[in-house]
């Protein structure tokens, strides 16, 4: 019995648990890739377009602060684009007229003043030295004596030495504006060679960088036959992901169905065996039982249990042996042999390896593909070398390279032009500077005799000398003083009328045309600013309006023919069968093998029931403490010796029936469970493998459609990826013109800050200087009275 209890182990521990699934693994679908194409090859520019005056600086904004006060008036805006419109022809309208004028106001204004600065101020002098040639207009040599005469002649020095100063400082503004122009003909030259190094770099760059863009279309390539050459594992994989949500569960659970097969086999075999052992063990159990129930029978019959204190001990161990008996009878339980007969039977079809070669079928889907699509792989290969012809010649669409090396032949040519005029640049300079420097020391010599003069006629003052008896020194400075005031007449009326000239031509044309550049009015260009943030040239100046390369692309590269040569595309899986016939037969007679009349109540009832009526541990205890109560002598050793027996009948045969009744309850428990849903399990089954099988075969085109629309959207994609990538190039990197924003803003530095701040700096300063000569004049007339020495005097009596 015991070897037939371990065997009974033995095979419950191999046999127990579901088997694992057998399917292969589904092949792996790449996500759709962000293709690289690398970084575009720029070139670096030199030039730095951007002009700081320096200490200067505040001299060209006080000027501009001057224009302001003359020209407070917006930009007009609407009069020069009218203007422009009739190609700058005269202005006929009254409007036209009245808004010059309302606009030129200021200028208007201040040239008025020049011109009549320029007219009278001769006039003037010639009338005045006539006047003092008649002894009038202070021509008489005689000075009235006065109270006052020290504080007006303190007073009248203090003004003429603070006018000095004022034309003193404008002098000084017009020199330093004459020599910062010089002086910024090196960092002109600078900054055309750097503009003209600029456009070299461009025009050398730009071939390289067309380049690189066509170029990348092998990027592309490569991903797309990539992509065709593992359309099986692509587009193959993803069919076989999508189907497979229905038919893995299908197949998974045919699979499961073998491991129930063989659980209910080892499960039968076990109750076979184990109602077999129990049947031999509970008869041997029994005739030991009786034996040992007989012998203690026997061994109470003995004189002792007649004693008083015994015979209660003895009743009672008597009234407990009918107790010691089996408690369960498996003989007149019915066997399950036939049940296991048609189990062994329908075990004889391998089910496990029919699902498997529905598995291999179905995982054999992109092999499928790849067979069926190879027509239409090889056409798409076929159009991917015509759309890279068609790119090749993109380049020959223009003579881009000829092109750029006349460009480069021109700038070579125009720097060496501009070479060759800086000597006469030099020389014009020079001649200008010769200029400005005259008129500045015009008013240098008016302002020497009125520092002479001051200085003579302060230093040589007598407080007690007469106005006759003045010293040598004092009327040295008056007559200095006096010079002054003719070289004033002589000179001031020649600076005021060029001093007019520059600032009607100068402060209109900052007014008109540096000032509205730099804040935009006059030139609204959108490109321009697209050039300063250094965008590709194409999309700065909007070249798309002349030739439109992204439709070129989009015809050339991105063709219908890639998304029309993926319309026959058609993928037939009939071919796979996920459930042979065999296979479904096979689950079928699974169902009616018998398990389900089994009597899994009857089992279950003297499983129930326990080995023995009592516990033969507990017996043999109580029968040890009663027969510890007796006296010694032969019925106590025959007790305990009985209450070994019992012991010993226990250990070797109600332990190994006891675990035989755990494996039969167990193994009847899953025989009952396993029954009372198998047909519908295997209904459930075989409906969703039929459900999975009609949808390969008949609804999987929608399957097909969907997932052959999203690989050739991933194909076409690289094409998208490359058209935008060559549309952002285009509009960021490639020929990116900086440098023709440069080349404005570096002609806006020249004329404007160079040249126009320098000249009206110049204007500004020298006419500060002449217009105080007027009260120079004016001042130094008088004050000369109290340094010359006179003919006549007043004369006081004491």
């Amino acid at each position: 019995m015991l070897w037939k209890t371990g065997l009974i182990f033995l095979c419950w521990g191999l046999t127990s648990g579901e088997l694992q699934d057998s399917q292969s693994g589904t092949p792996a679908t790449p996500a759709r890739r962000t293709l690289d194409f690398g970084y575009v090859p720029s070139g670096v520019y030199d030039t730095v377009a951007y002009y700081e005056p320096g200490a200067i600086g505040i001299l060209f904004n006080m000027m501009h602060a001057f224009l302001y006060v003359v020209q407070p008036n917006p930009f007009p805006e609407d009069l020069v684009i009218r203007v422009a419109k009739d190609k700058f022809g005269a202005i006929q309208s009254e409007y036209q007229k009245v808004s010059v004028i309302y606009y030129e106001i200021g200028f208007v204004v201040c040239t008025a003043l020049g011109l009549l600065f320029t007219v009278l101020l001769p006039l003037v002098g010639l009338l005045f030295c006539l006047c003092r040639c008649c002894d009038n207009c202070g021509g008489e040599m005689h000075q009235r004596q006065r109270k006052n005469t020290d504080c007006l002649r303190g007073l009248l020095t203090t003004l003429l030495l603070t006018t000095t100063f004022i034309i003193t400082a404008g002098v000084l503004c017009a020199y330093a504006a004459n020599q910062n122009l010089s002086s910024q003909l090196k960092s002109m030259r600078r900054l055309v060679k750097s503009n003209l190094k600029d456009l070299h770099t461009f025009a050398n760059q730009t071939p390289a960088q067309i380049d690189y863009l066509i170029s990348q279309y092998g990027t592309v390539e490569h991903h797309v036959l990539y992509d065709l050459d593992n359309v099986g594992l692509l587009l193959g994989g993803r069919i076989h992901e999508e189907l497979g949500k229905d038919v893995q569960p299908a197949l998974n659970a045919a699979l499961s169905m073998t491991g129930t097969m063989r659980d209910t086999k080892d499960a039968l075999e076990n109750v076979s065996l184990t109602l077999e052992t129990l049947q031999e063990g509970t008869v041997k159990l029994q005739a030991n039982l009786s034996l040992v129930r007989g012998s203690l029978s026997n061994a109470l019959n003995d004189p002792v249990c007649t004693d008083p204190r015994s015979s209660e001990i003895c009743r009672n161990i008597r009234s407990t042996l009918p107790r010691l008996e089996i408690a369960a009878n498996y003989s007149s339980l019915p066997d399950v042999t036939n049940q296991l007969d048609k189990v062994n039977e329908v075990l004889e079809t391998d089910l496990g390896q029919i699902v498997e070669k529905g598995y291999t079928s179905f995982n054999d889907t992109p092999t499928l593909v790849t067979d069926q699509t190879r027509n239409i792989v090889e056409g798409v290969k076929v159009l991917l070398d015509d759309i890279g012809s068609n790119i090749s010649t993109f380049t020959k669409l223009f003579p881009l390279q000829s092109s750029l090396t006349n460009f480069t032949k021109m700038i070579s040519h125009t720097h060496s032009q501009i070479e060759d005029i800086y000597p006469q640049v030099d020389q014009m300079d020079f001649y200008r500077w010769i200029c400005c420097i005259t008129l500045c020391c015009m008013v240098v010599l008016i302002l020497t005799f009125n520092f002479l003069g001051l200085l003579c006629g302060i230093l040589g003052f007598d407080r007690h000398a007469t106005p006759t008896t003045r010293g040598c020194v004092s009327n040295t400075g008056g007559n200095l003083l006096m010079a002054g005031v003719g070289f004033s007449f002589l000179f001031s009326w020649v600076l005021m009328g060029m001093i007019t000239a520059l600032f009607l031509v100068g402060g209109n044309l900052e007014k008109l045309v540096c000032e509205p550049f730099q804040t935009r009015q006059l030139f609204k260009f959108k490109q321009l600013d697209n050039c300063k943030d250094n965008r590709g040239i194409y999309s700065a100046l909007h070249l798309d309006k002349i030739f439109n390369i992204s439709a070129f692309l989009n015809t050339s590269v991105y063709s219908k023919d890639v998304s029309r040569k993926f319309e026959g595309m058609n993928v037939d899986l009939r071919g796979i069968i996920l459930l042979e016939s065999e296979g479904k037969q096979n689950l079928i007679s699974f169902t009616k093998t018998g398990i389900n009349e089994i009597d899994f109540a009857a089992y279950l009832e003297e499983v129930n029931k326990g080995v023995t009526r009592i516990n033969l541990v507990d017996f043999a205890t109580q029968l040890d403490a009663q027969a510890d109560q007796l006296s010694k002598g032969t019925l106590q050793t025959s007790l305990k010796g009985h209450a070994n027996t019992i012991r010993q009948i226990h250990i070797q045969q109600v332990i190994p029936l006891e675990q035989s009744m755990s494996i039969l309850n167990q193994s009847i428990r899953l025989l009952e469970r396993t029954s009372s849903d198998l047909p519908v399990r295997v209904i459930d089954v075989l409906a969703a493998v039929d459900a999975a099988q009609f949808l390969i075969s008949h609804n999987a085109t929608f399957v097909v459609n969907q997932e052959t629309e999203k690989y050739k959207q991933t194909i076409i994609g690289y094409f998208k990826q490359y058209i935008d990538w060559i549309r952002t190039s285009l509009a960021l990197e490639v020929a990116t013109c900086k440098p023709l924003s440069n080349i404005v803003d570096t002609a806006e530095i020249l004329g404007c800050s160079f040249l126009l701040d320098s000249m009206n700096t110049f204007w500004f300063g020298l006419g500060c200087s002449t217009l105080f000569l007027l009260p120079s004049i004016i001042l130094s007339v008088k004050l000369a009275k109290f340094y010359r020495r006179m003919d006549t005097e007043d004369v006081y009596d004491e």
